[in-house]
């Protein structure tokens, strides 16, 4: 039996507070060859069925998928509502329509967030035009558009206006080319600008691991989703001397896995509850491998 599982608080069906619907399936929208929608729903299912299952947030959905993932669902019949992040791929104007048909179909589809990428230019005007769409009950989720290159103050001035606006920023952690891959100076500017909003965020593709590694096949070094959340709570930790962009850089650079568990284990209740209002969620393509890594590091 692990010592590490009650990091956060008393487990629920296996997983603590503290990684509960943490993991957002994200294989629709992955990069590279349509998915099989059949068979994407089928492995959600089973993923949530699995003693792991809590681990599992929302499936992202592109809007224009939606009316196949009903088709599935229907000739599922899952036992609850399935949550559901939408992806917006067909302009804002598309979202009343998509949020119309999971209101028709509330039996299957539990709507938790609508997402969308933020021009270049993300301003104020296009940020009204976001919250016209997306009702109050549903969390917008703006990605704010990085340049390859680290160190840009416009980015995150565009972070900034998404924030202060009372939009959830996203962060893309990865992609098919090297620049998608953001380092460490820009992970930690937006986790820094986000915790000191008090605003919750999340992250998206790239995230494949739980612990920060290179990718021997690409070469491509990937941020861990534990890393992040680690960088969190140190981001929330009050009293020390070092600065909070450093103290989350540093958790970002861990590549100890051990080490990371560790840390979390010392986390209480409370605390996992002041993490997770802030990290909200991260998408993976592989949310069947999130259980068994937790597993080997003692988490679950």
């Amino acid at each position: 039996m692990s010592t590490v599982p009650q990091a956060g608080g008393a487990p629920v069906d296996g997983v603590p507070p503290l990684l509960r619907a943490i993991v957002d399936n994200a294989a629709l929208v992955a990069e590279g060859t349509r998915p099989s929608m059949a068979t994407v729903v089928d492995e959600h299912l089973a993923a949530r069925a699995a003693d792991a299952g809590g681990l599992l947030g929302s499936l992202v959905v592109p809007v224009s998928r939606l009316s196949e993932l009903v088709a599935e669902l229907v000739k599922r019949r899952p036992a609850g509502p399935v949550p559901v992040a939408l992806a917006v791929d067909t302009g804002l104007g598309g979202v009343p329509k998509a949020l119309s048909l999971t209101s028709s179909r509330a039996a299957l589809l539990d709507p938790r967030t609508v997402e969308m990428p933020a021009p270049h230019d993300v301003d104020t005007v296009w940020l009204e035009r976001v919250t016209e769409f997306v009702p109050e009950d549903v969390v917008a989720v703006v990605e704010p558009r990085r340049p390859d290159a680290d160190g840009s103050s416009d980015w995150l001035d565009g972070v900034r206006r998404v924030v202060d606006h009372g939009c959830r920023p996203k962060l893309r952690c990865g992609g098919g080319r090297a620049g998608a891959f953001p380092g460490i100076p820009d992970v930690s500017g937006f986790v820094a600008l986000a915790v000191g909003a008090g605003r919750s965020f999340t992250a998206s593709i790239g995230l494949q691991s739980a612990v920060r590694h290179t990718d021997l096949v690409t070469g491509f070094t990937h941020h861990g989703w534990l890393n992040l959340l680690v960088a969190t709570l140190r981001a929330l930790t009050p009293g020390l001397d070092t600065p909070v962009e450093q103290r989350i850089g540093d958790a970002l650079a861990i590549t100890d896995g051990d080490a990371l568990a560790a840390e979390l284990a010392e986390v209480g209740p409370d605390a996992a509850l002041r993490v997770r209002a802030l990290f909200s969620s991260f998408g993976s393509t592989s949310v069947a491998d999130q259980g068994p890594e937790l597993t080997r590091l003692g988490l679950l």
